[in-house]
């Protein structure tokens, strides 16, 4: 059972004959039953109780540093020197805490409970106090676990219950030598009655402890460098959260903090979801849990360790405040409170409506440990209650993530940020600008990369969420819809449909990127991944980009091919017969698509087979009509207005599926002139409108490839 010892001023006045012990100390035990911080009432000879009734467990504190360790030994020495018990009152479970006599070596404490009403009767020094079997609670003791809130090592039971054991053995020296009516607490020679079978019970205890883990703080840096490769696959890890919780709204920023009278920033990422209760929150703040058992399309979240990996890279501290209908949470996950200690912390504090206020939940914490926690929240956090209170009240349902301590690249931080208050360009960089590899890549201009404003313009195949980054509007930029030429794939791999956009982008042609866009349950997973010829050639499909998600293909109905940090795929047969598909569709996309594209000038603009625009309100796609130009339209855009002047609740328009789109407007195109042929990748060196060269065939690069079976493998 994991403990912490804790020292208050005033706690003398709460232990009474404890004239031996120089130093007065509240002990706490930590439940997990949801009943920490159990206070000690007071401290009498153990004749003055009667517990031979009661059932009982073995108690070993989970320390948190020597300090603890030293204090513990010093009491336990107190009770086993003076022969005396503990009595330990929390609502209604009452705790009797007695040591092991001198000279044995099971040096656990030894903990007798009843579960019923608090005896409310002073104790004199010449009383005994009696335990009715009315307040005992009947048949076997519940066994105890790992407590999730505090991940301190719990004790289990195995085998043969200590409530079962305790009435069979102490029930037979209770007849042999007191009255059925006046039972006494075993002495200190009598402890020696159970120690028959401390050997067998330290045996299942061992076993039971080798069966648990425990939580060193060092391992929450280990968690953040999951994603130590790209920073904003961490910042995901939130977002995904949020889309999870079915948000509407996702504001992202940094703002300034003030702690210990100096400014720090913060990274504020705070949404409009339907917030999380309290068992919620204490299962996103755990390590690690159960992955579900069905793969859900439209949720996310998977592994169960996004938030803390996400977070931990972001920053040394992180604090979540979640509010829904009926409650409030507070959590705090922090390297710095934990710093110097051998178990890892982790405060949470937990609020229920109670008509028009909110107060402290005691369903599943006590008052005690509600306020112990909220302390150690505003000591080491610099969130006050009332500053906790104002942004509870200001942001209302949702969930706000405040991280601070932020990673550091040389002296300054990682990340660096624009204010988009005023302009539409605000902005969150990659302090570095490096750009990721990829196999046959030589562009050094990948937004994307380093920009989260970029990032998050396709991070989601249909972006429904409105984001806001450095209090500015992101611009959604739906891929699929916004290629010229399209063409729409359909094919099987290993039994398995799979659909694939491809088109020329304007966009990307002019930054000479090129690739796949793997999406999975809605989310970008890898980005401009290069196939077929254009792994050996980076001019070639200069321009081009594919759609494709892989949700129902990377699940083989036992788990995901995904990795958990969701940036990328296992190396399995699935995902090499994706690629191998992939490489061959590409393939013959720009073999009939781009050998003989006419174009008249370097500089000619391929725009989208369809222009589109997205209601700021209904989050809606709508198409533009030919020849409206979306330059033109507002920051703003809603349905009502221009050119598409209709309703929010008409029906979101779909692009044409199994047609293959050829025609393509191309601005500054003369069609009196006469047109030349030229093959994309030698645009950028043609510079005369005159010249006309003879159309040539694009060298295919690498192997050769088996011609396949048109849309299978």
């Amino acid at each position: 059972m994991g403990c912490d010892l804790l020292y208050l001023n005033e706690a003398a006045k709460r232990v009474t004959n404890v004239s031996n012990l120089d130093i007065s100390f509240v002990f706490y035990i930590l439940l997990s039953c949801h009943f920490p911080h159990l206070n000690i009432r007071d401290i009498k000879p153990s004749a003055k109780f009667d517990l031979s009734e009661l059932p009982r467990f073995y108690l070993r504190p989970a320390f948190s540093d020597d300090h603890q360790k030293r204090e513990w030994h010093t009491f336990t020495k107190f009770l086993q020197q003076n022969d005396r018990v503990a009595r330990v009152v929390e609502e209604t479970y009452v705790f009797y805490i007695l040591s092991p006599d001198l000279g044995t070596q099971f040096v656990d404490a030894i903990v007798f409970y009843q579960i019923g009403k608090e005896n409310k009767c002073n104790i004199s020094d010449d009383a005994i106090v009696e335990v009715s079997t009315a307040c005992m609670k009947c048949g076997t003791s519940a066994p105890l676990a790992v407590d999730a809130t505090t991940c301190a090592i719990t004790f289990e039971g195995s085998g043969e219950s200590v409530d079962e054991y305790s009435r069979k053995k102490d029930s037979k020296t209770s007849a042999a030598n007191h009255s059925p009516d006046h039972i006494h607490a075993p002495t200190a020679g009598q402890h020696h009655a159970f120690e028959a079978k401390e050997s067998d019970f330290r045996k299942q205890y061992d076993t039971v402890e080798k069966n648990h883990v425990r939580a060193d703080p060092s391992y929450l840096r280990t968690l953040g460098q999951t994603h130590s490769g790209w920073v904003f696959g961490a910042i995901a890890e939130l977002i995904d959260n949020s889309r999870d919780a079915k948000a509407t709204k996702l504001d992202i920023f940094i703002q300034s903090l003030m702690k210990d009278g100096k400014h720090i920033p913060m990274l504020s990422v705070i949404d409009d979801g339907h917030g999380m209760s309290h068992q919620e929150i204490v299962r996103m703040l755990s390590l690690g849990r159960k992955a579900p058992d069905a793969d859900d399309p439209d949720h996310i979240g998977r592994f169960g360790i996004g938030f803390k990996t996400g977070s931990m890279k972001i920053g040394q501290d992180v604090i979540v405040l979640t509010q829904t209908t009926k409650s409030r949470s507070i959590g705090f996950l922090s390297q710095s409170l934990n710093e110097g200690k051998d178990m890892l912390e982790i405060p949470i504090v937990s609020y229920c409506r109670q008509g028009p206020m909110m107060e402290f939940d005691t369903s599943v914490q006590t008052k005690a440990t509600a306020e112990y926690n909220l302390k150690t929240i505003k000591e080491f956090s610099g969130f006050n209650e009332y500053y906790i209170g104002e942004l509870f009240a200001n942001k209302g349902i949702g969930t706000q993530i405040y991280i601070w301590n932020l990673d550091e690249w040389g002296s300054d931080y990682c990340l660096e940020w624009m204010d988009g208050k005023d302009t539409s360009q605000g902005d969150i960089c990659i302090r570095s600008k490096r750009i990721r590899r990829r196999p046959g890549q030589i562009t050094q201009k990948v937004p994307l990369d380093y920009s989260l404003r970029s990032y998050l313009e396709v991070i989601f195949l249909e972006p429904r969420m409105k984001i806001y980054v450095q209090n500015s509007l992101v611009k959604s930029r739906p891929l699929a819809k916004s290629l010229n030429k399209t063409s729409i794939i359909k094919g099987e791999i290993m039994k398995k449909s799979v659909q694939l956009t491809l088109g020329r982008s304007q966009l990307e042609w002019e930054q000479m990127n090129s690739g796949i866009f793997l999406y999975w349950h809605g989310r970008l997973i890898e980005a401009y991944k290069r196939v077929g010829g254009m792994v050996h050639n980076a001019d070639i499909g200069r321009g081009v980009i594919g759609v494709i998600d892989v949700t129902d293909l990377m699940n083989d109905g036992k788990d995901v091919w995904v990795h958990n940090d969701k940036q990328g795929f296992q190396d399995c047969e699935v995902y090499a017969k994706l690629e191998d598909w992939l490489g061959h569709r590409t393939d013959e996309y720009l073999d009939k698509h781009f050998d003989s594209l006419r174009v008249k000038k370097c500089n000619a603009s391929y725009k989208p087979d369809d222009e589109w625009v997205q209601c700021d309100k209904c989050r809606k796609w709508r198409i533009l009509s030919s020849g409206y130009d979306s330059k033109n339209l507002p920051l703003e855009w809603f349905c009502y207005m221009p050119p598409f002047c209709g309703k929010c609740e008409n029906p979101e328009q779909q692009q044409d599926r199994d047609v293959i789109t050829v025609g393509a407007k191309r601005s500054r195109c003369d069609s009196k002139e006469k047109p030349a042929l030229k093959d994309d990748s030698d645009c950028s060196s043609q510079t005369q409108e005159e010249v006309v060269r003879p159309a040539l065939k694009r060298l295919k690069r690498g192997q050769l490839k088996k011609k396949v079976k048109e849309g299978s493998l």
